[in-house]
């Protein structure tokens, strides 16, 4: 992990609440790109959990962004802000 410079969570033992956001995000993609669809090779999976996440930021409406995707929601935030 300190080669990559990637930090370990720094929260308490069976805290999770820290990670719950990107848990559920996993979860979700999981479900939907890797278990749903069957794989041959690592580049076919790598190549569907790409085209997921592009949907996902990009196509997905989500309703606690406002029924917007998440980087329509970052746009409309950042200009709101500036």
């Amino acid at each position: 992990m300190k080669e990559h410079r990637i930090f370990q969570s720094m929260s308490r033992k069976a805290t999770c609440l820290d990670n719950a956001a990107m848990e559920s995000f996993f979860h979700i993609m999981k479900a939907e790109a890797f278990y749903q669809k069957e794989t041959d090779t690592y580049e076919t999976l790598v190549s569907q959990i790409s085209v997921w996440i592009d949907d996902y930021n990009f196509s997905r409406i989500k309703t606690k962004l406002g029924c917007k995707s998440p980087i329509e929601y970052r746009i409309f935030t950042t200009q709101k802000a500036a």
